[in-house]
C-alpha cells in the first residue's frame, strides 16, 4: 500500500502485463488484473457453467420436433 500510495500510476503499468497482487503489512488484499483478463475469466466462468448445464441435462427427455 506504501507503494501504491507514492505512485498509483504503478498499478496500471504492471495490470497491463500481468495479475498483481496488492499487499498490506505482507498479505494480499487485493487482485489487480487487465481488463482482457477479467474479461477472459468472465468468459472461462460462463463456458464451465454452461458445460455443467449440458451435463446436467444430458440423458434426460428428449422431445422431438419438425423443422
Amino acid at each position: 500500500m506504501t507503494e501504491l500510495r507514492r505512485n498509483p500510476n504503478i498499478l496500471k503499468q504492471l495490470s497491463d502485463s500481468q495479475p498483481t497482487a496488492i499487499s498490506s503489512r505482507n498479505k494480499p488484499i487485493a487482485y489487480l488484473l487487465s481488463t482482457r483478463a477479467y474479461e477472459t475469466l468472465l468468459e472461462l466462468i460462463d463456458d464451465v457453467s454452461l458445460i455443467q448445464t449440458v451435463m446436467a441435462r444430458k440423458g434426460g427427455n428428449t422431445i422431438k420436433v419438425k423443422i
